[in-house]
C-alpha cells in the first residue's frame, strides 16, 4: 500500500515562520515548503498522528502567549496520497550560499561552480539543519571566523546537538584536525552518519551517541545549535569542553533570551559576536583563560 501523508498547513505572519519551520523539522517533518504567509509541512501517517497534532497544537498556542502579533496562526490538517510528494517539495530546495566558504545543496541538485567555495550535501530528512534555517548558517559564518583566526589544521571541533551533521561536514572542509559530533536523538545519528559518507568526510568525524558529560577532552571551538532551553541545562558541560583560550558558538536561542545565555557563560567566557537574524540569535565567545 501507498504511503499516506498528513500534510499541515500553517497561516502566519512573516516573523513566526522561522520559529514554527524549526519545530516541525525537529518533529519529524521531512519536507517544509515556506510561503509568504506560514508554511505546508508533510508527515508521514502512523499512529500516532493524534499525538502530533495535539503537541503542534499546544506548542503553537504556547508561542502565541508570549509572542505580540496581527493575529493568531491559524493550523489546516489533511490526508494526502504518496503520488508525487517527493517531486512536488523538491522543487522548492534550491542550492544556498552560506558565509564565504559553502554551497549547501539537496543532492540531487548542482550547486554553481564556485572555485573557493565549499560543497556540502545534505539530505532533507528527520533532522535538523538542512543549512536553510538562519541559525545553522550564523553557526557555519561563526566557524568560518574561528578557522580564520586560528588557521586549517590547528583547530579541534565538538559540535554538540548534530542533528544532520552539518557542523561536523563544515568543520572538516575547514579542516579541523579533529572533530567529535555528538547527538542523544538516535534518528538524528542516523542520518547524520549518511550525510557524512555523502560528503566523505566519515573518516574525519567521530560521530556518536555519546552524552556530553561522558566526554572529558577539550576542543579548540565547541558549536552548539540547540535551544535555550538545552543550552542552559548543558551549560556546565559545554564550558568544561572548551579549551584555554577556545571559541564556543552558542544558537537556536530566541532573541528575548539571549542575554540571560550571556549571563550563564560571562564569568568565564568573552562575548565576541552577537548576530541577530529574525527573532534568532547566535552567538560567538571566547574563553578568558
Amino acid at each position: 500500500m501507498a504511503q499516506s501523508w498528513l500534510q499541515l498547513s500553517i497561516r502566519t505572519g512573516a516573523a513566526d515562520i522561522d520559529t514554527f519551520s524549526n519545530f516541525v523539522i525537529e518533529r519529524g517533518s521531512p519536507g517544509i515548503v515556506v510561503k509568504r504567509d506560514g508554511l505546508d509541512a508533510f508527515f508521514p501517517r502512523s499512529r500516532n498522528d493524534a499525538a502530533l497534532r495535539r503537541e503542534v497544537r499546544r506548542f503553537v498556542d504556547a508561542h502565541a502567549r508570549h509572542t505580540v502579533r496581527a493575529r493568531e496562526p491559524r493550523l489546516r490538517w489533511k490526508v494526502i496520497q504518496q503520488e508525487n510528494w517527493q517531486q512536488s517539495w523538491k522543487r522548492f530546495i534550491k542550492p544556498r550560499r552560506v558565509g564565504e566558504s559553502f554551497w549547501v545543496t539537496p543532492p540531487w541538485l548542482t550547486p554553481p561552480q564556485f572555485r573557493r567555495r565549499r560543497v556540502i550535501t545534505i539530505e532533507p530528512g528527520m533532522a535538523f539543519g538542512t543549512g536553510t534555517h538562519v541559525t545553522t548558517r550564523a553557526c557555519m559564518e561563526f566557524l568560518e571566523i574561528v578557522r580564520a583566526r586560528v588557521g586549517a589544521g590547528k583547530f579541534t571541533g565538538l559540535d554538540v546537538g548534530t542533528g544532520s551533521g552539518i557542523l561536523a561536514i563544515a568543520l572538516a572542509l575547514l579542516g579541523a584536525s579533529e572533530i567529535r559530533a555528538i547527538d542523544n536523538d538516535p534518528v538524528a545519528v542516523k542520518v547524520a552518519a549518511e550525510n557524512l559518507h555523502i560528503n566523505r568526510v566519515v573518516e574525519k568525524v567521530r560521530l556518536s551517541a555519546t552524552k556530553l558529560g561522558s566526554i572529558r577532552q577539550t576542543f579548540t571551538v565547541v558549536v552548539a545549535n540547540l535551544t535555550a532551553e538545552t543550552i542552559g541545562e548543558l551549560a556546565e558541560g559545554l564550558q568544561r569542553r572548551v579549551a584555554p583560550g577556545g571559541y564556543l558558538i552558542l544558537s537556536g536561542i530566541l532573541h528575548q533570551r539571549a542575554s540571560a545565555i550571556v549571563g550563564l557563560f560571562g564569568e568565564k567566557f568573552r562575548l565576541l559576536e552577537r548576530r541577530r537574524r529574525q527573532e534568532w540569535v547566535t552567538l560567538l565567545l571566547r574563553r578568558k583563560d
